[in-house]
């Protein structure tokens, strides 16, 4: 499977730019230097996007690893918070709620470790960062 999107930037520093994605859920969505560094909320930035390609990919696996252990989730509610420091994606925390009837805590924390050691973008990520996790079974 190969899928794309392509940036568009325009100037210095201070400049704009667009992202498009190959499906064209982002089609040329704004990114700036105040969109990314700054307050600004008129548009979308490089680690927003790996914060939400990192938990739409961690719902999937987890969902993935819940069948494999023989439970359907009803609902899995994902956060990714992504922490940029010193010009380097430094830390990865996901926040996860799991509505998933016939499943035990111990078995849940074992599925949802394995889900975030496992999940594409998890393993894609620089292997020297910390990738943490808040999971509750609701």
């Amino acid at each position: 499977m190969s899928k794309y999107a392509n940036a568009q930037w325009q100037v210095a520093k201070e400049g704009k730019g667009t992202i498009s994605t190959e499906t064209k859920a982002l089609d040329n969505a704004p990114f700036t230097f105040a969109t990314r560094f700054g307050e600004a909320k008129d548009g979308t930035n490089p680690e927003e996007l790996v914060a939400a390609a990192h938990a739409g990919c961690f719902s999937m696996k987890l969902s993935f690893v819940l069948g494999e252990a023989g439970v359907t989730p009803e609902e899995i509610q994902t956060t990714c918070d992504i922490t940029l420091e010193n010009g380097a994606i430094t830390r990865s925390h996901l926040t996860v709620k799991v509505k998933a009837p016939g499943i035990d805590k111990a078995k849940f924390d074992e599925c949802a470790e394995k889900a975030k050691t496992t999940c594409p973008i998890s393993k894609s990520l620089n292997p020297n960062m910390e990738i943490s996790m808040d999971a509750t079974l609701v």
